[in-house]
């Protein structure tokens, strides 16, 4: 999962939908980027990405504006993020040979790690101000030690006398 400044962007919008529109009242994005400071076009082009993914919907006209498509109880943060992430389907291919394929496996690792923490905190979560913390119990249960990135450096035995 890539984490980027879009996705919090994506998050803290999200946020203030969650917080202000509620009983079919509605926000305009005007309004959420001068009470969070952020770039009127940038927010079209997220809310653009977030409607495409039916994460809001949206109503034009007088009393237009955002509300959230389903209740923030439903909607993870993984799923805003990976909204507004823009996959072109023209990524980078790296070659990678056999020490680069180590350091690839971890970030892979740490990534699937961050992918499940995030799939596990919803907007609800933080609208509730509901305390975050790191769970060892829903993280995977794969363990550095079983990529086998490091197995041809078995670490040394020593004793203390």
């Amino acid at each position: 999962m890539k984490l980027s400044t879009k996705g919090r962007y994506a998050i803290t919008a999200m946020l203030d939908l969650a917080l202000n529109a509620n009983e079919g009242n509605r926000v305009t994005l005007a309004d959420i980027s001068e009470f969070q400071g952020i770039s009127l076009s940038y927010l079209e082009q997220l809310f653009a990405r977030l409607r495409q993914t039916k994460l809001v919907r949206g109503t034009r006209g007088p009393g237009g504006g955002y509300r959230l498509a389903r209740p923030a109880s439903e909607i993870t943060i993984a799923e805003i993020i990976s909204a507004v992430d823009e996959k072109t389907g023209k990524e980078k291919t790296m070659k990678i040979d056999d020490r680069h394929q180590r350091t690839q496996q971890l970030w892979e690792l740490l990534s699937n790690h961050i992918t499940v923490y995030l799939s596990n905190i919803t907007l609800g979560d933080l609208v509730d101000g509901k305390q975050i913390e790191l769970n060892p119990d829903t993280a995977t249960d794969t363990d550095i030690s079983t990529l086998g990135i490091w197995s041809d450096h078995t670490p040394k035995q020593t004793t203390v006398a």
